[in-house]
């Protein structure tokens, strides 16, 4: 009897905690759209800037329709939406669609403010960065902000052989090179380039710090659960150290796996998803040598 009330206090003491950091998540993915939208409707949009996405879209579209930019964020993420849900659930969608309205909003109520500056590489500047911080307490709160996040997602799925990173810089490209014939201007084009490789950069930054990949390690009763979703979900490689709990004498599955930078924040998602209690270990790695990583015969640069 004193077991289970001891069990039943420690779930409704886990229950309430996250209740508040579900709170918390919402209350940072508001701010952090504000300062996404801030980006585009006064830095990026009045400068005829459209760095690649569905917001640099948006921001074509707004010029040739002249339906407000805000407006277009919603709709050309509508169709992403449907088939994110169809292809990964629509728990996945919930706090992605929350951002997706509130910056549709926010777009568009600060539209009317218009330019902050008109100097084309200021604003590139100060819009790369702004588009940076936002995105990355988004993700940080577990959402994304839409858009060719899940395009490159459900792509990955189908091609499994083409890395994450071309598919980004593939769709980006293209539609930085449509804004230079939408606005008849290759200056503008090039400035919205600068802004896109900006804000990747400051993205890493506000995400990971100046660090290079990470090393996880994962201690849980659920290791073959866990390990089976990194390798579907996240393609990343994953092996089996076998452990053994110095206190309980229990022998353990030790998950150990090296991904990407970006990758990190989806793998620890995983891992709350599948076991709340377990017991996990991020660190740096900065020198990593095999598939998919550096040659070990290369020489350093």
């Amino acid at each position: 009897m004193g077991n289970r009330t001891e069990k039943e206090r420690e779930l409704q003491y886990l229950e309430k905690k996250t209740a508040k950091r579900r709170v918390w998540d919402y209350f940072v993915i508001t701010v952090a759209t504000l300062i996404y939208s801030a980006a585009i409707s006064l830095f990026l949009d009045p400068n005829f800037l459209a760095p690649g996405g569905v917001s640099g879209l948006s921001i074509i579209m707004n010029h040739i329709t002249r339906i407000p930019t805000g407006t277009w964020i919603l709709l050309l993420n509508i169709p992403i939406l449907i088939l994110g849900a169809f292809k990964f659930g629509v728990r996945f969608i919930l706090s992605t669609l929350y951002c997706i309205v509130l910056t549709s909003l926010f777009t568009n109520l600060l539209a009317p403010i218009g330019a902050v500056t008109e100097d084309p590489l200021l604003a590139a500047l100060a819009g790369s960065f702004l588009i940076a911080v936002g995105i990355g307490w988004v993700f940080k709160a577990g959402a994304t902000t839409g858009g060719t996040d899940i395009i490159v997602k459900v792509l990955r799925l189908r091609f499994p052989y083409l890395k994450t990173g071309s598919l980004f810089m593939l769709v980006d490209a293209v539609i930085v090179t449509a804004s230079a014939f939408v606005f008849r201007d290759v200056d503008r084009a090039l400035y919205a380039a600068m802004a896109l490789l900006l804000t990747s950069f400051v993205l890493d930054l506000v995400l990971y710090g100046r660090d290079g990949a990470k090393l996880i390690y994962i201690i849980s009763d659920h290791s073959e659960s866990i390990a089976g979703r990194l390798l579907e979900e996240l393609d990343v490689g994953v092996t089996y150290v076998q452990g053994n709990g110095a206190y309980s004498g229990k022998d353990k599955k030790v998950i150990m796996c090296v991904m990407k930078k970006h990758i990190a924040p989806k793998a620890e998602e995983v891992v709350k998803d599948e076991d709340p209690m377990a017991f996990m270990i991020v660190s740096s790695a900065t020198e990593i040598y095999g598939e998919g990583y550096k040659n070990i015969f290369s020489e350093k640069l």
